[in-house]
């Protein structure tokens, strides 16, 4: 189910942060009530191996997000507690220790499950034990949220498990969303800040693509 263009769902989630506190947080009301852009980028599993290296290029790149007026939330299946764990372990022996932001504790799998990004492959009806038995880790995959300050999701995407994120991607989308609030004119391909933007009727289409000529 595509979210684009709509609300991000309304619901409170477990998580975790590096003091060790454990709290609730909501996506749509951080935007909304914050005035702010969320980034939430959801990953496999905690103590794996891609999962280190998007947390820390998060955390390298925190104060460009915060420029930017955006709040960025990581999360993942895990409990609060091995979150806390992880954030312990220090860098050099594969932790996330350092990392600053919220981490979503989706352990229910409530959120994860609306969202509709969980590692789930087959679904089989046990008549025998009444229960419902899935392939797949039921973990998420590589799924990223941008959220407007309106709690409307602006661009939604995943990768599967070994395909790692580009963080400046999602600062030029930032960019883009803030050019296109800001200005009214609407981005084209390849366009980075500073770059040229375009009116979106057929004038300002044939004008910018004069321009490549």
């Amino acid at each position: 189910m595509a979210l684009v263009g709509k609300k991000f769902p309304n619901l409170n989630v477990d998580a975790m942060n590096d003091l060790g506190d454990t709290f609730k947080v909501n996506v749509l009301e951080e935007a909304i009530n914050n005035k702010k852009k969320v980034l939430l980028f959801w990953y496999p599993k905690d103590f794996t191996f891609v999962c280190p290296t998007e947390l820390h290029a998060f955390q390298a790149a925190l104060g460009e997000f915060e420029k930017r007026n955006t709040i960025v939330i990581g999360a993942s299946c895990d409990t609060p507690e091995v979150h806390f764990a992880w954030l312990s372990t220090a860098k050099n022996n594969g932790g996330i220790e350092g990392v600053t932001y919220p981490l979503l504790a989706d352990s229910n799998r409530n959120l994860s499950s609306i969202l509709g990004i969980l590692d789930i492959t087959k679904e089989t009806y046990d008549e025998e034990t009444g229960t419902v038995q899935v392939e797949g880790d039921n973990v998420t995959y590589r799924a990223t949220y941008l959220i407007d300050e309106d709690g409307l999701v602006q661009h939604e995407s995943i990768n599967n498990m070994p395909l790692g994120r580009n963080v400046n991607e999602y600062l030029r989308l930032i960019d883009a969303l803030t050019h296109v609030q800001e200005k009214g004119e609407v981005c084209p391909a390849n366009w980075e800040e500073g770059k040229d933007a375009m009116q979106a009727n057929a004038k300002g289409t044939a004008e910018y693509l004069a321009q490549l000529n």
